[in-house]
């Protein structure tokens, strides 16, 4: 986001987050929240909710770890 020098919010950073992981740039999806807490923005639910297939993943996994 400071690249790209937008304003930092919340809504900027979760698309941020969901064009990252549509463009399979995972790490960097998974970079952002850290960024944003940097930025002193605080992600919410969208903002950890912007890449589904990460979801869906972890949910799969979860089933292995119980």
């Amino acid at each position: 986001m400071r690249e790209a020098k937008a304003e930092p919010s919340v809504i900027s950073y979760s698309s941020g987050i969901s064009a990252c992981a549509n463009g399979e740039q995972r790490q960097r999806a998974l970079s952002l929240p850290s960024e944003m807490r940097e930025a002193k923005v605080e992600p919410d639910a969208i903002s950890y909710s912007s890449d589904e297939q990460w979801q869906r993943a972890l949910s799969l996994l979860s089933g292995v770890w119980e």
